[in-house]
């Protein structure tokens, strides 16, 4: 097992992902994907159902081997690497367990120091630091199923943080979540700077703009890059098909029909 405090070597990219072909469930999900994530970067992962972002989410995190390619965290193969966290859609928990927020919090400490070593004072500043840094402080004693859908994902944002991981992937976090719940879950994101890179499944185009960046996916990389240069029409045409439309007075703004969007606000041309 590596060392979980070794240092990273010099001027190693945080992950490089180089012509990453992958399967799943008998079909090909990504076929020869090439990006680099440099630390801190924000990027929003968008493309229609079946485009492949989970399973590149799974790559990434060392859960789902590729047929081709390779994928590097700071040099090294994922294997679920200690600098990756990665939230699924839907958390395999047993929510009636009697588990407090803090208790899941905590958990992030034990990629660090291992399953046999008592948590520190050091550990115990670090899951309070993280709780409030994902804004779930004051629910700290709250017993996990007794929580809403994004009080939920910000407990595990809060996790991820106390394990101190340094690339943070989502996997469609907005879903099932109201418009209240949504933008809280975008400030706790925007609150964390460039402490944390973030790659963000989603199918609303309007937070892909507000990320900044946005990589186009549909089983291959179609365009990675600032959301002004990727959320134009010929590009998601090619994405989505016919599922794209134009909205708005002037033309020249976009929405995917309610299947394929979370919670229904068109897209403009591109933020930076």
């Amino acid at each position: 097992m590596r060392d979980r405090e070794s240092a990273h070597p010099a001027g190693a990219v945080l992950l490089d992902i180089d012509r990453v072909s992958a399967d799943y469930d008998g079909r090909r999900a990504l076929d020869g994907v090439s990006m680099r994530v440099t630390a801190g970067r924000r990027i929003a992962v968008v493309g229609p159902n079946g485009a492949g972002k989970s399973t590149l989410f799974k790559v990434v995190a060392g859960i789902h081997r590729p047929s081709a390619g390779t994928v590097r965290v700071y040099g090294s193969a994922p294997d679920r690497h200690v600098c990756i966290a990665y939230i699924e859609q839907h958390a395999d928990l047993n929510w009636r367990f009697p588990a407090t927020v803090e208790d899941v919090v905590a958990m992030g400490r034990v990629a660090r120091m291992g399953y046999f070593r008592l948590p520190r004072r050091a550990d115990r500043s670090l899951v309070a630091s993280a709780m409030e840094r994902a804004a779930i402080a004051p629910l700290r004693r709250r017993q996990i199923g007794e929580l809403s859908g994004g009080q939920r994902q910000r407990m595990f944002i809060a996790r991820a943080l106390a394990q101190q991981a340094e690339l943070l992937l989502l996997d469609e976090p907005f879903t099932g979540l109201d418009a209240g719940a949504c933008r809280r879950l975008e400030a706790t994101l925007e609150a964390l700077g460039d402490a944390v890179a973030v790659l963000l499944a989603t199918h609303d185009l309007a937070v892909a703009e507000r990320m900044g960046r946005v990589a186009l996916l549909n089983q291959r990389l179609i365009a990675c890059g600032p959301a002004r240069e990727v959320l134009v029409a010929d590009r998601l045409a090619e994405a989505y098909g016919s599922n794209l439309r134009r909205v708005g007075a002037d033309g020249e703004r976009y929405a995917l029909p309610d299947s394929h969007c979370d919670h229904g606000r068109p897209a403009g041309r591109g933020a930076a």
